[in-house]
């Protein structure tokens, strides 16, 4: 082995393992999870702790939480009056840019009741189906619907820096393996991951550099620019056209560093379109350590929207994370975490949280206190008096409020985008069924160049896989009741405005002839 490569493993190992017991009652449910540094060219994983999770309520089978007859047939009736004009969330009197709303609206003070802010903002009051997370119909629609139409954020250029390197995303919901690479000319392209011969799975690696891509099937053979490069025994074939039996190819287009795809032959919309105001509002931020992800992943037996939600609105930190994010997101000026603001721009959405001015975060681990400043929280929050780019930017915490702890951007359809003064962090909600998703997120951090700051890393990984955990069979258990059909309708608080603004947008969508209708 090369004594570099063995350093760099050594530096790797995974310093803490716990096993993590969620809050809960019900028999137990085994759960790996896998920690990934950014190391190269691929995002390495490194496994760090197996836990158990309560499975709360009663399961079926191995199939996770079942399809409720009672409620599919309710899903059709209730999707036809949402889609009604009481979708108001693109009429709104606000603030409108183009063809997309730009709404923005903040309260006076997170301790006063505002009972206007959904309203404000555009969006209806009434409860929501719970069908919506439930009916496969109303599932399948999704697939076609958005997700086939939709563009879907895939990596940060900073995965591929060099000529050849590359990665491969699958995605279940729209039945795709897809190649991300960057070629040798230098530009990023994306390209579907089969063989033009006998329709196989060319690449099986998750990443790496490659001057060609070989199906192992026949070693069939293409550039980095999804070009046919060999063909063993070409003679033997009738009439082959080489140009038309390249890789082939996925729309693909890059904004601010994130690189997003559309799986349709010929997209509906550029992605400029499809962002709309949002971006402009979020462009030129300075991102930090965009080359240098911890990875996340995990399995939910839940609907994605259920999972992307739980990220979505702090109301439950309270009582979800009384340790770990509590102390941060709530306190006797905010008991229940409402925002600070909310901004709807078209189908996509912003939030700014509230942080608890009096939060000691180390204030009973010796340990921590000598691994990071008093004034340093586990998320990366303000320092006292400090400025900088980030901080200063026209629409992150537009409000400037002194008591700022993180936005909250979610991308149409499955992509958040968060943003504190020291840090960046990302989640992706990957539908796998109408009641399974894959969960990934990514935690840009600093590079360790001592140990302190090491040590730092694999706290910082600690106590956010903590937290997450700790969401993990709450929001399982919520699955399998809104699946009893016991409850039709789901009932939203105003801090869980970006929520229904989500639901409302799905049910837009399902219904929508063409995207430019979707976005109208």
């Amino acid at each position: 082995m090369d004594p570099a490569r063995g350093d760099a493993l050594r530096r790797d190992r995974p310093l803490l393992r716990r096993d993590v017991l969620a809050r809960g009652r019900g028999d137990t449910l085994s759960r790996a999870v896998s920690a990934r540094r950014h190391a190269g060219t691929g995002e390495q994983p490194v496994s760090f702790a197996v836990v158990a999770v309560p499975r709360v309520g009663r399961r079926g089978d191995a199939r996770g939480a079942e399809y409720s007859p009672r409620a599919g047939r309710a899903c059709a009736a209730d999707r036809n009056r949402l889609s009604a004009a009481r979708l108001r969330s693109d009429r709104s009197s606000i603030a409108v840019d183009g063809p997309h709303l730009s709404a923005g609206v903040s309260m006076n003070h997170p301790t006063d009741f505002n009972p206007g802010l959904t309203r404000a903002v555009g969006l209806g009051t009434d409860a929501m189906p719970t069908a919506l997370y439930t009916d496969a119909a109303q599932f399948e629609l999704e697939r076609k619907q958005i997700f086939r139409r939709a563009w879907l954020l895939v990596g940060r250029v900073e995965r591929i820096p060099n000529p050849g390197d590359f990665f491969v995303k699958d995605l279940a919901v729209v039945d795709a393996s897809i190649i991300v690479a960057r070629a040798s000319d230098g530009k990023v392209r994306a390209f579907h991951n089969v063989c033009a011969h006998r329709a196989n799975i060319v690449e099986h690696r998750a990443s790496g550099n490659a001057k060609r891509f070989v199906c192992r099937y026949h070693s069939w053979s293409y550039d980095n620019a999804g070009a046919l490069a060999n063909v063993p025994d070409e003679a033997g074939f009738f009439g082959l056209d080489r140009k038309k039996c390249g890789l082939t190819p996925v729309a693909l287009e890059i904004w601010e560093g994130w690189i997003f795809i559309n799986v349709a032959p010929e997209p509906e919309v550029t992605l400029r379109e499809f962002l709309g105001p949002v971006a402009d509002a979020l462009a030129g931020i300075a991102y930090q350590h965009p080359d240098h992800p911890i990875v996340l992943r995990g399995e939910f037996k839940a609907n994605w929207k259920a999972v992307a939600e739980n990220f979505s609105e702090a109301y439950h930190v309270a009582s979800i994370h009384p340790r770990t994010l509590a102390p941060f997101y709530t306190g006797p000026a905010n008991p229940f975490g409402r925002p600070i603001s909310v901004r709807l721009h078209g189908p996509h959405r912003s939030m700014s949280l509230w942080l608890n001015p009096l939060a000691q975060p180390f204030a009973d681990s010796k340990v921590a206190k000598w691994l990071f400043s008093a004034d340093h929280s586990v998320t990366g929050t303000r320092k006292a008096g400090q400025t900088n780019a980030v901080v200063e930017h026209k629409h992150v915490n537009p409000t400037k409020d002194a008591n700022w702890a993180s936005d909250v951007n979610w991308f149409f359809p499955n992509w958040h985008l968060q943003i504190s003064a020291n840090q960046f962090w990302t989640h992706e909600f990957w539908p796998t069924s109408a009641s399974t998703t894959v969960w990934e997120a990514r935690f840009y951090y600093k590079k360790a160049a001592t140990v302190r700051d090491r040590l730092q890393l694999e706290h910082f990984t600690s106590q956010i896989t903590d937290s997450m955990l700790e969401d993990l069979g709450n929001i399982e258990s919520m699955q399998v009741g809104m699946a009893s059909g016991a409850k039709p309708f789901v009932h939203f608080n105003e801090s869980e405005v970006l929520c229904r603004h989500s639901l409302e947008q799905v049910v837009k969508w399902s219904n929508a002839a063409t995207m430019k209708d979707a976005l109208a």
